[in-house]
């Protein structure tokens, strides 16, 4: 269960209430909350496949960035020509719908970002490394190791 401060927080980072949060997934150098897990399915049934939301507006807008730079066009290409980081990331996924329907089977193989054959969103890859540590989607700790520390100015908004 998500603490009410974390949801007041979280609500502060996104500018909306958050939808589905079930825990803080992890949190950033500054304390608060970065990335929050979800529930497979949002309050009416509808599902909702996206496990890790990467919250923090200070790392969205970094990840914004690496996706403009063409990022994700080259990670995908990669997976066409290096099957051992093509495994990693089938991997990765795997990990990924795994979680989810541990918590709640939706009966499907979709995940979110793009998994396991693109690299459609960078934010979802990230919130994933971030959640699940180091080594377990290897597009989420690339990304990682080009972002430079978004908590190191202190939080990204007030705390309740």
């Amino acid at each position: 269960m998500i603490d009410p401060a974390d949801l007041e927080t979280v609500a502060g980072q996104l500018g909306r209430p958050p939808r589905a949060a079930r825990a803080v997934a992890h949190r950033c150098t500054c304390g608060l909350p970065d990335v929050v897990e979800t529930a497979p399915r949002l309050a009416d049934g509808t599902p909702f496949p996206t496990l890790f939301y990467l919250t923090c507006p200070r790392a969205a807008s970094a990840i914004g960035r690496l996706e403009a730079s063409g990022l994700m066009r080259t990670m995908t290409t990669r997976l066409q020509h290096d099957p051992d980081l093509a495994e990693r990331y089938r991997a990765a996924y795997d990990d990924y719908l795994a979680r989810r329907d541990a918590i709640d089977p939706l009966g499907t193989s979709v995940a979110a970002g793009g998994m396991p054959d693109r690299v459609k969103c960078l934010h979802v890859a990230v919130a994933h490394a971030l959640a699940a540590g180091p080594g377990v989607n290897p597009f989420g700790d690339e990304a990682l190791d080009l972002l430079e520390e978004w908590g190191e100015a202190g939080p990204c908004v007030g705390q309740p």
